[in-house]
């Protein structure tokens, strides 16, 4: 073992975290405000009645339902989403790029 390898693998981990939930944040900010743009989302092709549909949406909660993450910092991101959906009903865009942010 190299003196030092276990610290780099931390970092290395902490870092990849960090920027999954800055690709989070990313990727719903621009949805943000009354100039917000829309997002194409295209369902997964592995087969399922919605395979292949287009989905048009400028809405963060529906983007962040819609993807696959594997990133455990990001998937802590769309659960403040959710539960911001369910305890007050919108910002949810606005409490994820806040918290990125904050990250960052």
């Amino acid at each position: 073992y190299q003196q030092g390898g276990g610290e780099e693998k931390a970092e290395v981990a902490r870092l990849s975290a960090f920027a999954g939930a800055l690709a989070i944040g990313d990727l719903v900010k621009s949805t943000l405000g009354p100039k917000g743009m829309d997002k194409i989302l295209q369902c997964n092709m592995s087969g399922g009645p919605d395979a292949g549909k287009l989905l048009v949406t400028n809405d963060g909660a529906t983007i962040l339902s819609k993807i696959n993450i594997d990133n455990p910092v990001a998937k802590v991101l769309v659960d403040i989403s959710k539960v911001q959906d369910d305890e007050v009903g919108d910002g949810t865009t606005s409490v994820v790029v806040l918290a990125s942010e904050l990250l960052r």
